[in-house]
């Protein structure tokens, strides 16, 4: 467990901005693959796969 005062990686405020951008960028992609694979799911199953009972 590290200290408060323990020297570690200190990030410059640009450093921070870019992995921030880069994380989000990141999660967007993800999303966008989620999404990709459900709509691809949902076609190749067809439409009356919602209308089953379950």
């Amino acid at each position: 467990m590290m200290a408060e005062d323990d020297q570690g990686i200190r990030l410059t405020p640009e450093q921070q901005k870019k992995r921030r951008s880069r994380s989000i960028a990141i999660a967007l992609a993800l999303l966008a693959l989620v999404a990709l694979f459900y709509a691809v799911t949902i076609v190749k199953l067809g439409p009356g796969v919602m209308d089953r009972a379950l």
